[in-house]
């Protein structure tokens, strides 16, 4: 491989006269040491396969790829792409490039069961990919982790506790057959152009799933209960037809609210309407 020979970030961004998109949510990583720490979170990559999504002018890509993986990276900035086939020569037939929306391509037909998912998700899709990928109702999914850069308000919703103000749907849909963690802080600093929040890189596992349990229950209650999360849940489930009975023969007190239930309670709770 002749990664070692590539120019650095910076020239390439300014050789292809690439900035980083408002539009399309980029923030360039340049950075290789912090690249290289996000790159190792899903663990060994040697011969591993990655997805990757948005890899802009490659800097993530760089890394996954001198830590051993196999990439295949999807990135809808056609300006992106000159840079991307440089590093593709590079990588000696180790990175694929697609050109496309990460919301439309079949991702699991691209990379293939037991792909690693590693990005630093474009901030105006990362949480759609995210519950897609979540949501799937076979389990265990085709990816076998994710490795994800958000903004640290959504890492932090992402692995919240019950009762905490960041707890809700998207903490219940990521930790009810699956482990997730902050596996690193990011500064806004690292960023070019920095961005006026912080970001954090979270770390997702599937689980074992729990029998019984059919997903669109589970959103469906979700989507409900923390829709208006201040309100009662005898009032908030009321539209869910034997939400509010099956509360009550779960030992649950339908004057609660939806931020006191934990993961397991709102799983019991899918179970029991079937």
């Amino acid at each position: 491989m002749k990664l070692d020979g590539l120019p650095p970030l910076r020239d390439v961004i300014a050789t292809h006269g690439l900035s980083a998109s408002k539009a399309l949510g980029q923030n360039f990583l340049l950075d290789g040491q912090l690249l290289d720490r996000i790159a190792r979170v899903a663990g060994p990559l040697e011969g591993a396969r990655v997805y990757e999504v948005g890899p802009g002018p490659g800097g993530l890509t760089r890394a996954l790829l001198r830590g051993g993986a196999e990439v295949i990276a999807v990135e809808r900035d056609r300006r992106c792409l000159a840079a991307l086939a440089e590093l593709a020569e590079a990588a000696d037939g180790t990175l694929r490039v697609i050109e496309g929306d990460a919301l439309a391509v079949d991702a699991q037909a691209l990379a293939g069961d037991g792909a690693h998912i590693v990005a630093n998700l474009p901030y105006n899709v990362g949480t759609a990919l995210l519950v897609g990928w979540l949501s799937a109702e076979r389990w265990p999914p085709w990816w076998r982790s994710l490795v994800l850069m958000f903004q640290k308000e959504v890492a932090e919703r992402i692995v919240a506790a019950p009762g905490t103000p960041a707890y809700g749907r998207l903490a219940v849909l990521a930790q009810w057959r699956a482990t997730a963690r902050i596996a690193l802080s990011v500064h806004r600093s690292a960023f070019v152009p920095p961005p006026k929040v912080m970001s954090a890189v979270v770390h997702i596992v599937p689980g074992k799933a729990p029998e019984g349990v059919r997903v669109a229950t589970l959103e469906r209650l979700t989507a409900a209960a923390f829709g208006q999360r201040r309100k009662m849940l005898r009032q908030s489930l009321k539209a869910i037809p034997g939400a509010v009975q099956a509360l009550e023969q779960l030992g649950i007190d339908p004057a609660r609210r939806a931020e006191t239930l934990n993961v397991g309670d709102f799983v019991a709770l899918a179970r029991a309407l079937g």
